[in-house]
């Protein structure tokens, strides 16, 4: 559970351990986290909640560190048209606009583009594209706050988490069938984001 993992992180660091998110740097951008943060991370925050993120989204480090990322994903463009390649034509101007308007408070995001990926099986599944200044400022967010969430989750979860993959939720499966663990529970909502209304996903998710 997230409140036992949390309690389980203040009493390592009490006691001077540091807790898998702190401990584990490889994968935290040294560019906006800094030590102090990484300590706060370990110690736990005065209430529980991490207040002022929005600077740290804006800053020059994180946006040019979320365009590295864009660009090395490339990707198509989105609805407004302009490419990756485009973008880095101006690279600095464009980052420069995007931390003004997310410091005003003034960017808006731009509609995601739909299309049509085929299936295997002959279907199609509905992909979205964002734009290009979408993506970044997506991905600026996800540096700040990953590292947050990280440290909240258990040991046992492998999904879409940094320095984790399918392979190493194989290999705790591998030791847990040697350790005699014999029920495997397996669960699969087909197809639930292709049929799943939006006033279900805001309401009932």
């Amino acid at each position: 559970m997230p409140g036992q993992s949390s309690t389980a992180s203040a009493i390592k660091a009490k006691q001077g351990a540091e807790t898998p998110a702190v401990a584990n740097r490889t994968w935290v951008e040294a560019s906006v986290w800094t030590q102090r943060m990484l300590s706060a991370l370990g110690n736990g925050v005065k209430g529980g909640k991490w207040y002022a993120l929005i600077d740290k989204v804006y800053a020059p480090a994180t946006l040019r560190r979320a365009w590295d990322k864009v660009q090395a994903n490339q990707g198509a463009a989105g609805v407004d048209g302009q490419s990756v390649e485009r973008f880095a034509a101006k690279a600095d101007a464009y980052l420069a606009e995007l931390a003004a308007a997310l410091r005003a408070g003034t960017y808006r995001p731009h509609a995601v583009k739909r299309v049509e990926i085929p299936k295997g099986d002959g279907r199609t599944r509905p992909l979205g594209i964002p734009t290009v200044k979408d993506r970044i400022v997506q991905q600026a967010v996800r540096l700040v706050i990953e590292p947050i969430f990280e440290s909240a989750f258990g040991d046992g979860s492998y999904g879409f988490r940094p320095g984790r993959g399918c392979h190493d939720a194989l290999r705790e499966i591998d030791a847990l069938l040697k350790a005699g663990y014999t029920h495997v529970v397996d669960a699969d909502l087909q197809c639930y984001f292709d049929r799943a209304s939006y006033y279900t996903l805001v309401n009932e998710g």
